[in-house]
């Protein structure tokens, strides 16, 4: 009886987490936004308690915002179980100031490799589920990224792409569009030439946001997309994350 062929290694994860969390003040002005508490535990580790849960072990977490404070209520996270590698892109301690999206990965990319997820810190989806799957398809792709997008919620009513039968996300201000839940594979091509200026490790520290990149790449419909239907919060307000914890 032949074996089944084994999985790939689980690709590394990146978990945004340097905003200054503008919209959470005064909650956020002595904790950094990801770290504040949802349902008895900081919001960061919902998404990095599923990563490590279904198999990963590799994670990146870009810093800035009192940024001193995450690696401190991380290192007993990572210590749970062996094998966990947590790394950190101190863009504050080495510019002064967060890199924004684009920016921050685009430093970060000599951890990453050549494939990675990356998901926003202060996104709670606690039944979304990073499958081997979804990273072999991904790999088998032409694509330079998968995108997870979600039914729009109130405070982003008109939506941030469309979707086509075919899969692909499509940069259009007509149809039905959906919002972007944050999480998404991607390639490192994507945050080079000729779809980013942005120099390798960003050495030079430019803050440039992901949104224009990714339409840019959609335009070339090289960007894939699919609907998630499970619980999703963007906690970018008090109310919405006292609604979480009601």
């Amino acid at each position: 009886m032949a074996l089944p062929t084994p999985l790939p290694p689980r690709l590394p994860a990146m978990v945004l987490a340097a905003g200054r969390g503008e919209r959470m003040r005064p909650l956020t002005d002595r904790t950094p936004k990801p770290l504040l508490p949802v349902r008895g535990k900081p919001l960061m580790l919902w998404p990095l308690d599923a990563l490590r849960a279904s198999g990963h072990r590799r994670f990146v977490v870009n810093t800035a915002w009192l940024g001193e404070q995450i690696p401190a209520a991380l290192q007993p996270w990572a210590a749970q179980v062996p094998g966990t590698d947590v790394q950190y892109s101190h863009e504050a301690q080495d510019f002064g100031y967060a890199l924004e999206t684009a920016g921050g990965i685009a430093r970060a990319l000599p951890l990453l490799g050549e494939a990675f997820w990356v998901l926003a810190g202060d996104v709670f989806a606690p039944e979304f589920d990073f499958t081997a799957e979804a990273e072999a398809r991904f790999l088998a792709s032409d694509r330079l990224a998968h995108l997870w997008l979600v039914p729009n919620p109130p405070h982003n009513p008109l939506g941030d792409f469309g979707l086509s039968p075919e899969g692909l996300a499509l940069n259009t201000a007509a149809g039905e569009r959906w919002t972007f839940s944050t999480i998404a594979l991607y390639r490192r091509a994507l945050f080079e030439p000729p779809w980013c200026t942005i120099l390798p490790g960003n050495p030079q520290g430019t803050a440039s946001p992901l949104a224009t990149l990714l339409r840019h790449a959609m335009d070339a419909g090289r960007i894939s997309a699919e609907l998630y239907a499970g619980g999703w919060t963007d906690v970018g307000t008090p109310e919405r994350l006292a609604q979480l914890n009601a």
